[in-house]
Order: structure tokens, then C-alpha cells, then sequence
């Protein structure tokens, strides 16, 4: 039994326990940013394969005590590197830290490169080259105030990175970030489900990915292929039977618009290399006069906060217009905003029934969510 560690976007670890748990993942501990498991290897491909809320996943494979750098290269010279991979392949090295009394992650990192170089020049007489940019195999080192982890990243580029986006678009959310959220909305297939300020798509195409069951890493290749561990034979298969989709929903109700016709593109673009045209329905419209697409339904929003549109003036202008659209318009909706921005309800003037606390990154962010009834709903 292997250990292992999924990373995950903060506020989304109880979905991603659960999640590994339905993979085949035994002993899953949730941690701030992620959780640890254990499991087989035919259990780390299908989590990477399948999760669409883990960042990474990474092997364990050694544990160190230190108190200064030479501690952390001793404690990577150690490790027989050779046996886990292949000094073809080239490579680099994280490091991350928390509590950690170091005073340079940089020249932590450096000493743990120098250590692994070191043992394959010893034993072998030549080294694995140094690639920074796209790297076959990534070492992870991640440093607690006294104590150390190796980790072999078994995913490579990131999870989030699904192999559709057509382009980076403008402040795009990441997709397991999209999928976190489409899943807290309590969103079911057989229900509408409409992102007005859709942007390149991203929530759409999550939403439609869960909806019919496909595997979001199908389309991509992982870093465990570059490692000597790796078993073609159990890959392939899972592979094969990824390809099926698990769920068929009879019809799909997916909308999504944007004022922005260059947007709209954008998300076009993305929406058809994700193989997921058919079922989600784009037009151009504008927020504040669009007419729901159904009765009742499920509406999912990144709206602009910050950067994306302007100053603080120009949102505190916007968000009581939005709140007017919605009362006038979506009386029977459960609305969830994703938003940098505390202050959105209380300049939409309308009382969230819950808040999820989520991270984008380092930016702390809330998930509102707003059910719409006909007039105020102040209390």
C-alpha cells in the first residue's frame, strides 16, 4: 500500500475525502489543502484520472527530520532515486514550507536538486538534466518546523489543467475551483443550470463534464508515466473504460451568456475542445435585462469584483442593478455567486441563506448563495 497526498483548493477538502473515498482511496485524512490517502497504484490513476477537485497527486516517498539545509541534502541523498526513476528523465524540485525555519526556500530547493543529481552521478556516473519549464519528473519537498516530506508528483501539470482551454482568456478560474463549485450548489442534472457571465466557459463546461460522467483527465497524460513504477497494462484499461460515459442524462438544460462578444469566443472555443457543444446553449446577453431560460433553476456566477472591472465605485453601482435583475427576473432560483468581494449582498440587498468560504489561490473568496423570491428578501 502506497502512500499518497491530493492537493485541492482551500474550502474544498470534505468534497475531495469523499470524492477519493468513491476512487477506491482508503484512509483519507482531510488536511488544510487537501487530503492524504492510501492506496494502490491502480487507485493514484484513477484519482488522477477522475478527480475533479485535487490539484496534484503526490507519492510519498521519504520522510526526514532536519534542523538546517545540510540535514535536507543528507536527507535527499539517502533516497534511492534511481530505483523510482531513470537518469533519462529530466527534472526539477519544489519546495514548500510551513512554520519552517529556514531562511531561503531557494537554496533549500538548490541543495535538494544537488543531492538527487549527486546520488545518480555517484551510482551511475551521470546525472539527470535540469528542465524548469516541463519537466518529466517533479520532486516535492514540503518542510513543517522540524520535520520533512519527499513526494514524487504523480499527476505533472496540474489536475486543474484539463487539455481543452483554447486560451487563457481573461482572470480565468481554475477548473477543479468550477467543479468545487458547481457540486456545493447542490446542482442536479435534470435541473436548468445557467452562468450569465460565463466568461470562457469554465463553470459550463464543468457542470456539463459532471452531468455526463466523463473523466476530466481522459484527454491528457500524467507524470506517474514517466516513473519506473508505472504498469502500461492497468493504465490502459483504465483509460479504455474512461472513455464510456457513466451517465446519460436524457436532456441537458446548460446556459450560458456574456456581454462580451470576444468572451463569448472564447468560451465557444473552450466549450467545443471539451467536447461538450452539444449540450450547453450560448448567446450574448446582458446580465441586468436577460430573461431566465426556465421557471425555476440553478444560477452559477463568477461576477467581476476588483480588477475585472474597474473600481470599487463602479461595483457598488453595479450590484444593486444586479440584485433589481434578479428579483424581477429570477423569482424560483437558487443563485450562487463566487466572489472576492464581501460585499455583494449587501449592495445586492438580499440575505444569502448560506456563505462557503473558498480560496482562489491566496485570495479569500466566499460562496453566496442566494435563493430568489417574488419581491424583497430582506429580512
Amino acid at each position: 500500500m502506497e502512500q499518497f497526498f491530493a492537493s485541492s483548493p482551500r474550502g474544498l477538502e470534505p468534497l475531495l475525502a469523499a470524492e477519493l473515498v468513491s476512487l477506491g482511496a482508503q484512509s483519507v485524512q482531510q488536511v488544510p489543502g487537501g487530503a492524504a490517502f492510501s492506496g494502490d497504484w491502480r487507485v493514484c490513476y484513477m484519482a488522477n484520472l477522475w478527480s475533479r477537485l485535487a490539484s496534484r497527486i503526490l507519492w510519498r516517498v521519504a520522510e526526514f527530520d532536519y534542523a538546517g539545509e545540510g540535514d535536507i541534502h543528507e536527507a535527499a541523498r539517502k533516497v534511492d532515486w534511481m530505483r523510482l526513476f531513470t537518469v533519462e528523465r529530466s527534472l526539477r524540485v519544489n519546495v514548500s514550507a510551513q512554520k519552517s525555519p529556514l531562511t531561503s526556500l531557494d537554496f533549500a530547493t538548490l541543495r535538494i536538486k544537488d543531492a538527487v543529481c549527486d546520488r545518480f552521478r555517484e551510482t551511475l556516473g551521470s546525472r539527470p538534466n535540469v528542465d524548469r519549464a516541463n519537466p518529466d519528473v517533479r520532486v516535492h519537498a514540503f518542510l513543517e518546523s522540524a520535520r520533512g516530506v519527499f513526494y514524487l508528483d504523480t499527476s505533472g501539470e496540474p489536475l486543474f489543467k484539463r487539455g481543452w482551454r483554447a486560451g487563457a482568456g481573461e482572470a480565468p478560474l481554475r477548473e477543479n475551483l468550477a467543479a468545487g463549485i458547481i457540486l456545493l450548489s447542490g446542482w442536479k442534472p435534470e435541473e436548468p443550470l445557467l452562468d450569465p457571465m460565463c466568461g470562457g466557459g469554465t463553470l459550463l463546461i464543468e457542470a456539463a463534464a459532471i452531468a455526463r460522467g466523463r473523466a476530466p483527465g481522459v484527454n491528457r497524460r500524467f507524470g506517474f508515466e514517466n516513473l519506473k513504477v508505472f504498469s502500461p497494462a492497468i493504465w490502459e484499461k483504465e483509460k479504455r473504460d474512461a472513455q464510456k460515459p457513466r451517465n446519460s442524462p436524457k436532456a441537458l438544460e446548460i446556459f450560458g451568456s456574456d456581454n462580451d462578444p470576444r468572451v463569448l469566443g472564447d468560451a465557444r472555443r473552450n466549450i467545443a475542445g471539451a467536447g461538450v457543444d452539444r449540450w450547453v446553449k450560448l448567446e450574448q446577453a446582458d446580465i441586468l435585462e436577460r430573461a431566465a431560460p426556465a421557471p425555476a433553476g440553478v444560477m452559477v456566477a463568477n461576477p467581476p469584483y476588483g480588477e475585472r472591472i474597474g473600481s470599487k465605485e463602479k461595483l457598488a453601482e453595479f450590484y444593486p442593478k444586479l440584485g433589481s435583475a434578479l428579483k424581477k427576473n429570477y423569482p424560483g432560483w437558487r443563485c450562487h455567486f463566487f466572489t472576492a468581494d464581501l460585499r455583494l449582498p449587501k449592495l445586492m440587498r438580499l440575505q444569502p441563506s448560506r456563505r462557503v468560504p473558498l480560496f482562489n489561490g491566496a485570495l479569500e473568496c466566499r460562496l453566496f448563495e442566494i435563493c430568489i423570491v417574488a419581491g424583497s428578501n430582506r429580512r
